[in-house]
């Protein structure tokens, strides 16, 4: 291609072929190696929206490819050479959170020569794996947090900031501008190019089964605790009892928290091993134990753990009575009503979202899910980036997971944020919408449709659009009553030159 267009000298270029989004990026550097401006560029795709969709009529469907090449060819001719902003990136990068998806990642910037501030609201980094002993497959995590906590707080290239909150975000990618505030109220600006946000979650308390009214009720994180401070208080336990889904899978928050139940049987098998004539239940609506997981399900049965499964709307109940505590639930394999006497009983509460998201969530202007977690781009192509480049979430801020799952989606998005923090230098302002102020009517459209926020009044009273930030996504333009904002890239004497072909 690149010969042909050097040696007939051409001045534009159309290719009838594979889907844009696979091959476009491609083409147009091969336009700009040969000194075409890559966006004189057009793609008739001809794959994705003709032949794959019409592959038992082809004598229709090669008529279609005829006129998409048309349409495209009509396009091509009201092209026009488009030029992007150069904009210095600042080589740093900012990590919301201190558990140890944030640590993680800082570390994995850090190592790559970039320097990175942390920004942890608590006292101490840690987060949520604090009250952590072991992962399910009985490695020791406390040795592990330590190190990370000991590498964090003593790398060069790591600005720590402890008892410290995002306040306020501007700019964009390569170019953010954040503003810290500790708890003495002390400002903080800081420069970054990428922000991972790794804010984390919390284990929620439970308002049924008489959760805080007795001390032999725990949660799945307190029995851990019991178990590290006070194992011979758990060894004269005769019976136990594990209840899951207590908080999640319900209406108000109908997600799985994914962890709880390799979690509740690798906590039972402690239970075994500290007393192996321990008598132990655990009453579960549905057994999750994924992946190599299913090990330590099968471990736990052979055991003569008991499992025992109740339907959704057939919880189980806690009872008190002569200060003993006893469980009632009906066994749905045996359609019998059961009731337990327990000496301990352990919940499986949801993973919910930490209530500093909201506020990330409107400094950043990243989007979060029905529940309140952060919602990525897209779960397979992008599922570790946010909408707006050079932001990526990962860890518990994300969704529950467990904590390897949390170290691998910490780690990428250290390889997503590296490719842009690897470069001096980007291109902004490409495919972005432009005003026409002499049409615009300032009526606060643009404003309020715009996903990203970008659009705002200037002081000549017209709609502006910040090049840098804009994403292109062209919502601006279809929504203007004044038909005053236009998208580079898709002009509408470009558009009627297509109908026309089409047409014709």
């Amino acid at each position: 291609m690149k010969g042909v267009i050097i040696e007939k000298e051409l001045t534009r270029v159309v290719i009838a072929s594979c889907s844009p989004r696979t091959h476009e990026p491609l083409f147009r550097e091969t336009c700009r190696e040969a000194g075409i401006n890559p966006y004189l560029f057009e793609m008739a795709n001809i794959r994705d929206q003709c032949t794959w969709v019409h592959r038992h009529e082809p004598d229709k469907a090669t008529a279609k490819c005829k006129d998409l090449v048309h349409m495209a060819v009509a396009r091509s001719a009201k092209l026009s050479p488009r030029y992007g902003i150069s904009r210095p990136i600042h080589q740093q990068g900012l990590v919301v959170g201190g558990g140890v998806a944030g640590m993680t990642a800082a570390i994995g910037l850090a190592e790559q020569g970039f320097r990175t501030h942390i920004v942890e609201r608590g006292k101490n980094l840690g987060g949520h794996a604090l009250s952590l002993h072991s992962t399910w497959k009985g490695e020791s995590i406390e040795p592990y947090i330590e190190d990370l906590i000991k590498k964090v707080s003593e790398h060069p290239m790591i600005g720590l900031h402890l008892e410290t909150r995002v306040k306020e975000v501007s700019g964009a990618v390569g170019g953010f501008v954040s503003t810290l505030v500790n708890t003495k109220g002390k400002k903080i600006k800081v420069k970054h190019g990428i922000a991972i946000i790794a804010s984390g979650g919390k284990s929620c308390k439970p308002k049924e089964y008489l959760y805080g009214e007795d001390v032999n009720i725990f949660l799945s994180l307190e029995l851990d605790q019991a178990v590290n401070k006070d194992p011979e208080r758990l060894r004269n336990v005769s019976s136990a009892v594990f209840i899951q889904c207590a908080g999640s899978r319900e209406p108000e928050r109908p997600y799985c928290t994914r962890i709880c139940c390799t979690h509740s049987i690798r906590s039972a098998l402690t239970l075994k091993e500290l007393n192996p004539e321990m008598h132990i239940y655990i009453l579960y609506r549905d057994i999750r134990t994924y992946g190599q997981r299913e090990n330590i399900d099968r471990k736990a049965r052979t055991a003569g753990i008991r499992f025992i499964r109740y339907a959704a709307d057939e919880k189980p109940r806690v009872e008190k009575r002569d200060g003993k505590l006893r469980v009632l639930v009906k066994d749905q394999t045996i359609g019998m009503a059961l009731q337990i006497n327990a000496d301990i009983i352990t919940l499986a509460s949801a993973i919910v979202p930490d209530s500093a998201n909201d506020a990330l969530s409107s400094a950043f202007k990243i989007p979060m899910d029905e529940h309140g977690f952060f919602m990525e781009a897209h779960p397979k192509l992008r599922p570790v980036d946010f909408a707006s480049e050079g932001l990526f979430v990962c860890g518990l801020a994300h969704g529950p997971k467990s904590i390897d799952e949390t170290i691998s989606q910490a780690r990428a998005t250290v390889s997503r944020a590296c490719t842009i923090l690897a470069h001096k230098e980007r291109i902004a302002g490409e495919d972005v919408a432009v005003v026409d102020p002499n049409l615009c009517g300032a009526c606060l459209t643009c404003v309020r449709t715009c996903p990203y926020g970008v659009p705002f009044i200037n002081d000549h009273g017209t709609a502006q659009i910040d090049a840098e930030r804009c994403h292109g996504c062209g919502i601006c333009a279809s929504e203007c009553p004044y038909q005053a904002i236009t998208l580079t890239s898709l002009t509408t004497g470009q558009v009627m030159a297509k109908i026309d072909a089409c047409l014709a």
